[in-house]
């Protein structure tokens, strides 16, 4: 079998994890819509895009989070294709504070060219007291913190990906 373009890991890519993006005519197993915003008035919005290092936009990046706060293990998946600016969306809850760390999201980040995926995180600006004290975040140098915060805006989250470049996000190895 040749390997599918774009696809350094493989056909099961697409076809399997975000078929909506390739516009394959069935859903997702798992989606962007962790919670429903109906369902949940305290649910929150984070959008963003993934940016190459000449800050080209990623149109077909695969974004996964994760969150275990004690209260809640949440999952969720979205392809930037799927959306028609090239964004990943999602609905959540917030998550809380555990051990003493600031609320976080765990991110993992898959694209083409990419034979390993790449692991970030999402903080919160609105969680600035926390945010001092987290042993992670305390452990990035100081001119880097702010590619891990997410920027509140309105009701919503903005929090972009940058794989290289000057404003390149901190990522960790697992």
């Amino acid at each position: 079998m040749l390997q599918t373009p774009s696809q350094t890991v493989g056909p099961y890519f697409a076809y399997g994890l975000t078929p909506e993006q390739y516009l394959y005519d069935f859903k997702q197993l798992v989606d962007n819509q962790i919670v429903s915003p109906i369902e949940h008035e305290d649910s929150i919005t984070i959008i963003g895009k993934v940016f190459d290092g000449d800050g080209a936009v990623i149109p077909d990046a695969m974004i996964e989070i994760w969150q275990n706060d004690g209260e809640n293990q949440l999952f969720g998946r979205f392809g930037t294709g799927t959306d028609a600016q090239n964004r990943f969306i999602f609905h959540t809850l917030k998550p809380i504070s555990v051990n003493g760390q600031a609320p976080y999201l765990s991110v993992i980040v898959f694209m083409r060219g990419q034979l390993i995926h790449s692991y970030t995180r999402i903080y919160f600006s609105d969680e600035a007291t926390q945010n001092e004290t987290d042993e992670v975040l305390n452990s990035i140098p100081t001119d880097r913190k702010h590619t891990l915060i997410a920027e509140k805006k309105g009701n919503l989250y903005e929090f972009n990906i940058n794989m290289q470049g000057e404003n390149e996000t901190v990522f960790f190895e697992i």
